[in-house]
């Protein structure tokens, strides 16, 4: 008779599948400092300046969704689910991350400024590896000693706490997020990618550097 063998090795295990991640545009300021203008739409290179981060944020997401306060049909246009704070009175971006993580498909909220057109095309993938490392409850993006708070995953249970904090009056982001396990992600090599736009000067700057970069790349 010939002898069996038995195969007692267990399957390898498969990796586990990566977390789906819904992406915010926070465009719910009032643009004083443009002159009162609603920032995201101002034109840039022939687009509204929202259109460049929406380029390349949306890649980075499974779903994208932009908190208005002001112009909703506007921005409805850009194909994506728009809705205002659930706090009143232009409370800041904290109040547009929590209106967020309230409508949120996903269990992770990653959030990006309408003013921020050159964000790197591996914000996410950054933040999350950062994330699950410190297994933290938010990840900020950091360029040198610089903290970007508005440039930030985190957990989409932390609605409750955010809900809170801004009830109880809060609205500055690091006083919340000093609560929390937070972890800072240096992004050092792409510092300029996290300038925001907030003036009419600036604005002209960044058509200027579009503009010089895609005639670089033509060469």
């Amino acid at each position: 008779m010939s002898a069996t063998t038995i195969d007692n090795t267990l399957p390898a295990k498969e990796a586990a599948a990566p977390p789906r991640i819904t992406g915010v545009l926070l465009a719910g300021g009032q643009g004083r400092r443009m002159g009162g203008v609603d920032k995201g739409l101002a034109p840039l290179a022939g687009r509204p300046m929202a259109a460049h981060v929406l380029a390349r944020l949306t890649p980075q997401v499974e779903q994208v969704l932009i908190n208005a306060n002001q112009n909703q049909e506007a921005w409805r246009a850009f194909g994506h689910p728009v809705f205002g704070d659930d706090f009143p009175g232009y409370a800041g971006p904290l109040a547009g991350l929590h209106a967020a993580l309230e409508r949120a498909a996903h269990p992770l909220v990653v959030t990006a400024p309408c003013d921020s057109p050159f964000l790197p095309a591996d914000l996410v993938s950054r933040l999350l590896a950062a994330l699950q490392g410190a297994d933290a409850e938010l990840a900020v993006a950091k360029t040198f000693e610089q903290p970007h708070p508005v440039f930030c995953l985190c957990r989409r249970e932390l609605a409750a706490h955010l809900g809170a904090f801004l009830a109880a009056g809060g609205r500055k982001i690091d006083r919340w997020y000093a609560e929390l396990r937070v972890v800072e992600v240096p992004f050092d090599d792409e510092e300029a990618a996290f300038r925001n736009i907030n003036t009419p000067d600036e604005l002209a700057d960044a058509a200027w550097r579009l503009s010089k970069a895609a005639a670089d790349r033509s060469r």
